[in-house]
């Protein structure tokens, strides 16, 4: 190890402003590069270059350095080899054995020529690669599982298949396996016939079985075939030998190798007889140990040479040192290219740590881990954590995975589980400079795939050097890793008693009325919850008060204030030198923040931490991004850096209250959205150098894979999701309830001649409740026909059960409390409205309208349409829905309205016909013929799902983790489209990137773009929209597997094409007969976390724009190329470089900043917001150049933007809608638009919901209305926010705060909802005292909001509301100043 010797490096001053901030602190990186080995010109300093040099692609590696050419003086006959392999490791080992072929071979001389995959995306790296085909004679490929490469090294060897001598694929895509040739032996029938290969590899036998089958068929082949006397035999027998000298990977087995394969198979050769070994066999999975004299297939027999160990000092061999096992990948160590390895096995050992490393051969790990690391007679685990080196998925590796299989061998282990990467398409220094981190590929085979078996904490340890493709440690984040092993293993081995737990709580936007945040949360009441039950287990929690409102105020109160104190409870005060000596990093914040203290979480002299300790326990408050209320700041394109004070705060964490575990409340804080690279930190990413060493745990919302995710790879969170509050139908309240009134007395005395009244009284009550914006009516004292009265009211119907039906979280969740059965009804009445088709379960909806003889689709498109009858019979449909249910979970809850043992009460209950409760519910309906049979099946569904729902295991798991044990993963969502999210508890992961778009997502995403244009078409004219410019955000994409995609690729006219193993890297055109109206451009707005967790489907969306762009088609049918010909000739560009449509922030960067500045109130006017937009969201990804990363091409953006004629978004699930979140506003540009069009004219806004059964595409204004009716202004709503108390009142302020958002960036809201907002909130005493004496901080923010709306022009309201607003801030600041003494 000692050979890698560090040189200090500068950076070339032109390039330094183009590299991101991060790569300028070259004070930290040179831990990273080794230095040359030819010492002589160490004078001259090692040069980083910018990220974007060369073929802007991942890897500037060629295929010379892998080149050896013969000097043939004796004229022997040559034999050139041209191989392709995924990683490095078996390069050396190669040139080694070609090399003693040569020097010692008088038979032949050995040409050979080696290539990575990944370097075969460079065009000219594959024009020598096809060149170097054609005089070659063997071709050998392993492990080629991309399918664009893939397709590549397919259609270069498929030219020269016949001319060459011999063809050998390893396991790799079928694709390319189809490509080997041994004499008579082929496999080009590969996924035709019965063939035992190809058995291995169908759909059913996934991953594990197909990694054992092939190694065992591997040891008995060979024998069996010598004694078959046919010449296909001995080509099969030679092709299975060949597979074990490659899979033996040693230059001896691979010197072997080659002579065999040349001597059988090369014509020059064939009078010569040259002599071969057999294949060194090395065992298949064993226990390997660099000192140790052999390697082992006995734990026992590996442990008793680890107790003999001479050089092993005591601490080694004590018992009480923690033991980690690693999990290593046998290429590695047969092939020689191991010193990785060695420096994880040397590290943990000289921490104190005993290592079992264990190797398997092939893809499958559980059996090893099964086999070496668990006792076989008492069952216990012999290690306290788990580290696997491969980076691989447990089961299957980068073809196909079984996580099944792999979970079910960690349950059994029951340790922390970490999986670390080498670096195998990058070299050292292209990860270092690349604004990205790691490559796309890698990230999907090698951090989403292991995330799915519960693996944790992606942190690179290993780079490759160019020349020799070796591997080799990187120190710095090799000491990171094994430190962070040995502290999870601790809390395996500590006390209760003993553990220290630091518990961060955040506030956003930075308030004392906003401590405690999180997403649908009772944060104050929860934490309070999980500190009860931690002290009844045995935790030290001194001093806990009585009640969570108790805990609040000691929390938010500093007590030595004496009267108006912003301040928190200072929990402590750090001096700048301790600070300095604590915080390495603490000099590269001054770049952004100037010398500490500064003045954030600091009184001018010390950084203050804010918080209190009880016993071993802190909760602490997370500092803010600190510059929310910095408009200058918010218009930089790239995020700063953490301040003094936020850095300070961990510093604390670490080093001085030395917490063991770090538990973050809630979704979500800031530390995992600082600036670093976007996945595979260095150790100069700041969400790398604030988590330091400590475990990090942190509760996330269960519907919020995405940031979920960001939280796990940036800030090596095991995430542990909670369920979000029941939902609840929104139901009707004051003017909608009469009008709702009004319409049943209608449908019983519309014949009679009451009807005309009637519908005048329903005219008018609907314009009271502002329904004219969204139905037109008549003028009143307008004479209407019989048909026409019906229609007015079918329409006004329609929207009434819209809003009453809508699903809204109420109040907020509380951790450890389930929901009880009845609160769960709405929530399986959802989940039954939706087909299953994959599970054969129809939806109770359609099961009822077919018993009335209707289709579910006819009578939503009816209802729609504002038919009387069919918004009759729809509301009938959702009533009998309501009661079958309602009935069902009656039968299985006991008096208190628990779920007794479901189990039990079902099969009672499903025993018998005519007793199941749904049935009595129905029979007393329209719909008694419903089908039975269709209903069981879906009931015993709903059943399993009630079981889920009410499951409480969010507690348990907080306990698993912080006793070192392994929590169990499980897919992040909504819980009604799937309900394997639930019980909630679980490490939440998201999917693999490369499986979406899915086909269901593409048949959704049909359907709602068709509805986009045929409305757009409605509403202008009957002209197509030539541009529209949407949002793909990361959650959505996740829960609805990529429809929102799905809806891009569809415009632009192409079609997703998924490979043999259904991963999607690839489009097709769809041609214009086939889609029938003109291609549609797009301005496509990536949110950061779709960027970081999809960039390979940011790849395939710029093929396909580029694809759609260069197609040779009319103008007035394919907008694409319409436009990007256009920007092309106005900005002297590439067509190619013209059709950029794909954008998202700079790396390491998140969201426009509109959110900050409208919550902050830190912003002048609407110029200064859509310049924060155009600066931080003009990005752009390149497929040509994917290495690049991002780059900034905002004239572009601001070209693709004016035209558009209309945005959109789409909502997914009934939780998070327009208001509730502010993302949502932060990413509309609709005013923008308006602006940057050359005739102002103002796009149309839409916004696709898809959260029912019944998809809408609504307009974004009847959206905002639909959503302030539903929750703002709805009693239901905020009287189940306040009974959360201090917490209610924030959501309250949220919500209209967000609403100002969405009348600053779209102008899409009415006036009526702020005068209805002030009648409800401001003008209704009771509630206003209420709300003043619960939070006063968020009230006076509430104030401040409408007086705000009204300065700023959206709001138009008598003198007397504003006068009341102004007196009401002045007395709450009195109360505040008042409040704290």
């Amino acid at each position: 190890m000692a050979s890698i010797v560090y040189s200090p490096f500068t950076l070339p001053s032109s390039k330094v402003d183009q590299l991101s901030s991060i790569s300028q602190k070259h004070y930290f990186l040179h831990s990273f590069l080794p230095r040359k080995t030819n010492q002589s010109n160490s004078k001259s300093s090692m040069r980083v270059k910018c990220a974007a040099i060369g073929n802007g692609l991942f890897t500037q590696t060629t295929q010379e350095v892998r080149r050896i050419v013969p000097e043939n003086d004796q004229g022997l006959p040559i034999v050139k080899i041209v191989y392709v392999v995924l990683e490095a490791q078996y390069q050396s080992s190669l040139s080694a054995a070609v090399r003693a072929l040569n020097q010692k071979n008088r038979s032949a001389s050995f040409e050979v020529v080696g290539y990575l995959v990944e370097e075969l995306r460079d065009e000219s790296t594959y024009k020598t690669f096809c060149k170097d085909l054609e005089d070659a004679n063997i071709f050998i490929g392993s492990l080629i599982f991309v399918e664009e490469l893939a397709l590549k090294v397919k259609a270069a060897v498929e030219k020269e298949r016949d001319r060459m001598d011999a063809v050998l694929v390893f396991p790799s895509m079928p694709e390319v396996m189809r490509l080997n040739k041994l004499g008579s032996f082929s496999m080009s029938q590969l996924g035709q016939s019965k063939s035992p290969f190809f058995q291995l590899f169908k759909k059913k036998k996934q991953g594990a079985g197909f990694a054992d089958s092939m190694l065992k068929l591997v040891r008995t082949l060979p024998k069996v075939l010598k004694y078959l006397p046919s010449d296909k035999a001995q080509d099969a027998r030679l092709y299975i030998l060949s597979l074990q000298f490659w899979l033996g990977g040693s230059p001896d087995n691979l010197q072997n190798f080659l002579k065999m394969i040349s001597g059988s198979y090369v014509p020059s050769l064939k009078g010569t007889k040259i002599e071969y070994a057999d294949p060194v066999l090395y065992l298949d999975s064993g226990i390997w140990h660099p000192l140790a004299p052999c390697m082992y297939d006995d734990v026992k027999e590996y442990l008793n040479w680890y107790g003999t160990r001479r050089d092993a000092n005591d601490k080694l061999k004590s018992l009480n040192a923690p033991v980690i096992g690693l999990v290593l990948q046998r290429s590695h160590i047969v092939t020689g290219d191991e010193s990785h390895y060695v420096a994880v096995i040397m590290e943990l050992e000289a921490r104190g740590a005993k290592v079992i490393p264990i190797f398997a051969g092939g893809l499958d790990f559980s059996g090893p881990v099964e086999r070496y690391l668990i006792d076989p007679i008492s069952k216990k685990t012999f290690v306290h954590s788990v580290i696997s080196l491969t980076g691989f998925a447990l089961v299957g590796g980068p073809a196909r995975q079984d996580h099944p299989r792999a979970i079910e061998a960690l349950t059994k282990l029951d340790v922390p589980y970490m999986v670390a990467l080498p670096l195998v398409f990058q070299t050292t220094e292209e990860w270092l400079n690349s604004t990205l981190g790691l490559h796309p590929i890698q990230v999907a085979l090698q951090v989403a795939l292991p995330e799915l078996d519960g693996g944790m904490e992606p942190i690179v340890f290993a780079g490759r050097d160019p020349r020799t493709g070796k591997s080799h440690a990187l120190h710095k984040r090799v000491e990171q890793l094994c430190t962070r092993a040995i502290r999870w293993a601790e809390l395996k081995r500590k006390t209760k008693v003993e553990k220290r737990l630091a518990i961060t709580v955040f506030s956003f936007p930075p308030d004392k009325g906003n401590v405690g945040t999180a997403a649908y949360l009772n944060v104050f009441s929860s934490i309070f919850s999980v500190l009860k039950d931690l002290k009844r287990d045995g935790y030290n929690v001194e001093g806990l008060p009585e009640t969570s409102e108790a805990l609040i105020e000691e929390v938010i109160h500093d007590k030595e204030a004496q009267f108006s104190s912003p301040n928190l409870n200072v929990a402590y005060k750090m001096g700048v030198r301790e600070y300095q000596r604590l915080t390495p990093y603490a000099t590269a914040l001054e770049e952004n923040w100037g010398k500490a203290p500064g003045n954030l979480n600091s009184d001018g002299e010390n950084l203050l931490v804010y918080g209190k300790q009880y016993g071993n326990v802190f909760i602490g408050v997370q500092p803010t991004f600190g510059y929310e209320g910095d408009p200058m700041r918010l218009l930089f394109s790239k995020s700063a850096s953490p301040h003094h004070g936020f850095a300070a705060y961990y510093s604390f964490v670490e080093k001085i209250f030395k917490a063991d575990a770090v538990l973050h409340f809630g979704t979500h804080g800031s530390l995992e959205f600082m600036p670093g690279k976007q996945v595979g930190m260095s150790d100069a990413c700041y969400p790398d150098s604030l988590i330091g060493n400590v475990p990090n745990v942190y509760y996330y919302a269960a519907n919020n894979p995405s940031e979920a995710t960001i939280a796990k790879r940036r800030s090596y969170a095991n995430t542990i999701s909670y369920l979000t509050p029941p939902a609840e139908n929104a139901g009707l309240y004051k003017g909608l309830k009469q009008l709702s009134e009004l319409i049943s007395s209608y449908q019983s005395l519309k014949d009679t001649g009451r009807g005309q009244q009637i519908v005048s009284s329903i005219i008018s009550t609907a314009r009271q409740c502002n329904l004219d914006k969204d139905v037109k009516l008549p003028e009143e004292g307008e004479e209407i026909s019989a048909k026409e009265r019906d229609l007015v009211v079918g329409k006004v119907y329609s929207k009434i059960m819209e809003i009453e039906s809508r699903l809204l979280p109420c109040g907020l969740h509380v951790i450890g409390e389930p929901p009880s059965a009845i609160e769960a009804i709405a929530t399986l009445v959802n989940i039954a409205a939706l087909d299953r088709p994959e599970e054969r379960i129809s939806s109770l909806p359609s099961v009822l309208a077919e018993a009335v003889g209707r289709s579910i689709e006819e009578v939503y498109r009816g209802s729609d349409k504002g038919i009387l009858k069919d918004v009759e019979l729809l509301r009938q449909i959702t009533e009998a829905s309501r009661g079958a249910v309602t009935a069902f979970v009656e039968k299985t809850t006991n008096k208190k309205g628990q779920v007794v043992d479901v189990a039990d009460k079902l099969s009672s209950i499903l025993g018998f016909g005519i007793n199941e409760p749904w049935i009595q519910h129905l029979s007393n309906t329209k719909f008694y013929r419903a089908d039975r049979e269709k209903l069981r099946i879906l009931f015993e569904f709903l059943g399993d799902c009630l079981k889920l729902v009410v499951a409480d295991n969010e507690l348990g798991s907080l306990k698993q983790a912080l006793e070192g044990k392994y929590v169990e993963p499980g897919p992040g969502g909504d819980p009604i489209r799937n309900p394997k999210v639930l019980p909630t508890g679980k490490n939440i992961h998201a999917l693999d990137p490369q499986a979406i778009p899915t086909t269901a997502a593409m048949q959704s995403a049909k359907v709602v773009v068709d509805r986009l244009i045929e409305r757009q078409k409605a509403e202008n004219g009957g002209k197509y929209p030539e541009t529209i410019a949407l949002v793909l955000w990361g959650t959505d994409n996740i829960k609805t597997y990529g429809e929102s995609l799905a809806q891009v690729l569809w415009m632009i006219g192409v079609s997703p094409v998924a490979d043999t193993f259904g991963r999607v890297n690839r489009v097709e055109v769809v041609s214009l007969e086939e889609l029938g109206r003109p291609r549609i451009d797009v301005v496509v707005n990536c949110s950061g976390v779709f960027r970081d967790l999809f960039i390979n489907q940011m790849n395939l969306l710029d093929r396909a724009v580029k694809m759609v762009a260069e197609l040779d088609e009319p103008a007035e049918q394919n907008y694409v190329r319409k436009h990007a010909l256009e920007q092309a000739q106005s900005l002297g560009i590439e067509v190619r470089e013209a059709a950029t449509r794909i954008f998202s922030n700079a790396s390491g960067s998140y969201s426009s900043n509109i959110n900050l500045a409208v919550e902050n109130s830190s912003w002048n006017d609407e110029k200064q917001l859509q310049d924060m937009y155009l600066s931080r969201k003009s990005f752009a990804f390149d497929c040509d150049a994917p290495g690049a990363g991002m780059t900034e091409k905002r004239k572009v953006f601001e070209m693709a933007l004016s035209t558009a004629d209309a945005t959109f978004q789409n909502l997914d699930s009934s939780e998070i809608s327009l208001t509730d979140v502010s993302h949502y506003f932060d990413s509309d540009p609709t005013n923008l638009v308006q602006n940057l069009r050359k005739d102002g004219k103002k796009p149309n806004a839409y916004v696709a919901d898809t959260t029912t059964a019944n998809a809408q595409v609504r307009t974004l204004s009847e959206t905002v209305r639909l959503d302030a009716r539903t929750k703002l202004l709805n009693p239901k709503w905020y009287e189940g926010m306040m009974s959360s108390g201090y917490e209610g009142v924030r959501e309250i302020e949220k919500r209209l705060t967000n609403t100002v958002g969405w009348s600053a960036t779209s102008g899409q809201v009415d006036n009526w909802v702020y005068e209805e907002a002030n009648s409800t909130f401001i003008q209704d005493e009771e509630l206003l005292n209420r709300l003043m004496n619960t939070n006063p901080n968020s009230f006076r923010k509430l104030v401040q909001t409408f007086l705000e709306a009204n300065g700023r022009g959206y709001w138009e309201t008598s003198e007397q509301n504003v006068e009341k607003l102004r007196q009401l801030y002045s007395e709450v600041e009195d109360k505040i100043e008042g409040i704290d003494r």
